[in-house]
């Protein structure tokens, strides 16, 4: 073996390895968000799927209701200290930067703690937002399917003194007109990131075809 040939299996040995260093800890960065993690076969995540739950305002509404306008979903609970909040807060400004086009899209929130939120709770609770955002609630079973639909996570954390809190998953997940996962919205991002990411989610939609 000559040490021209040495030298390329040692570089081609190295760049294997740390694709797979890569991988791995990709995959872990996910996991550790609560985002939604890409399919091996297709590169794209598996989001998106059948629920359907009860509005703060007394309706119902379902993943067939939606087909037609994009979306954006956000998991999280009304005794949240910080972080459901704040992103509900975010939301808001979001939705008044977008000015008209806003109207062009849904956005949710669904609780993962409806014995504590019931719908009285959240409809107090929602008057602190924007009104365009919908809280949505359902029994444990119809909860367990919305997560399940959404690739999102949810455990109840005992505390002290008998009470409890909720770890969840905090991205908020993006959806096109036609139910298809088009990727997160993260609040770190500058805010002109943001909105950019809703005006192309809303412009891939024509409001005579909803595609």
């Amino acid at each position: 073996m000559t040490w021209l040939r040495a030298i390329r299996i040692a570089a081609w040995t190295g760049i294997a390895i740390l694709s797979a260093v890569i991988a791995v800890y990709a995959g872990l960065a996910y996991r550790t968000a609560g985002l939604p993690q890409p399919s091996q076969d297709t590169g794209a995540a598996l989001v998106g799927g059948p629920f359907r739950l009860a509005t703060h305002r007394g309706g119902a509404l379902s993943d067939k209701d939606l087909l037609g306008r994009p979306y954006a979903v956000f998991f999280g609970f009304t005794h949240c200290p910080d972080i459901c909040p704040t992103t509900l807060y975010e939301l808001s400004g979001l939705l008044a930067d977008l000015g008209p086009d806003a109207d062009r899209l849904e956005v949710l929130f669904i609780t993962v703690d409806p014995e504590r939120d019931t719908a009285e709770q959240l409809a107090a609770y929602m008057s602190a937002f924007d009104p365009r955002i919908t809280a949505l609630r359902g029994t444990i079973e119809e909860t367990d399917a919305a997560v399940k639909a959404f690739k999102a996570y949810y455990r109840k954390v005992p505390l002290e003194g008998g009470d409890y809190t909720m770890d969840h998953t905090a991205g908020i997940i993006l959806m096109d007109a036609a139910g298809r996962f088009k990727g997160i919205l993260d609040l770190h991002e500058p805010r002109e990131t943001q909105t950019a990411k809703l005006r192309r989610l809303i412009a891939n939609t024509t409001p005579e075809t909803g595609t």
